[in-house]
């Protein structure tokens, strides 16, 4: 009997050594060894960088003059008047902007009052409701030097 439980024990420690050593065998297959290249992490934050310096000059506001196209509080009617602004005045750009409960539509960025005026007459044709300048934040868009474009 006792030739039994020592065979029988036997069996099974050598049964756990054979799991374990197959165990870190899986485990050793398995693993993936990256060689990454310094220089990778040099461009990465040469990219953030870049993206810094150009979304902080996207987001230059200052103070200027919008058109109000239209002020609804049915939806549909405001987005088929941003279909018509785009369609027909692909250089302005339309914001629909919802205050409970009216959706309103504005358009264009103007830094001068004249240059609302002119598009005011040519939106009126379309929209006969009326179309009025409104002091608004504008974007403002950064004009970049001649001289700087020079190779």
């Amino acid at each position: 009997m006792k030739k039994f439980l020592v065979l029988f024990i036997t069996v099974l420690s050598l049964n756990s050594f054979a799991q374990d050593s197959t165990w870190k065998k899986m485990a050793d297959s398995n693993s993936v060894v990256i060689h990454k290249d310094p220089r990778l992490d040099l461009l990465i934050k040469k990219q953030i960088q870049i993206n810094e310096e150009t979304s902080r000059e996207a987001r230059k506001i200052g103070k200027g003059y919008r058109l109000l196209v239209i002020n609804t509080n049915k939806r549909n009617e405001a987005i088929a008047a941003k279909s018509k602004i785009y369609t027909s005045f692909p250089e302005l750009k339309a914001y629909l902007v919802y205050q409970s409960p009216y959706f309103k539509l504005k358009v264009g960025n103007f830094k001068e009052r004249k240059e609302a005026e002119d598009y005011q007459k040519k939106l009126s044709k379309y929209f006969p409701k009326g179309v009025y300048i409104m002091n608004d934040t504008i974007e403002v868009k950064l004009e970049k030097d001649k001289d700087s474009n020079t190779f």
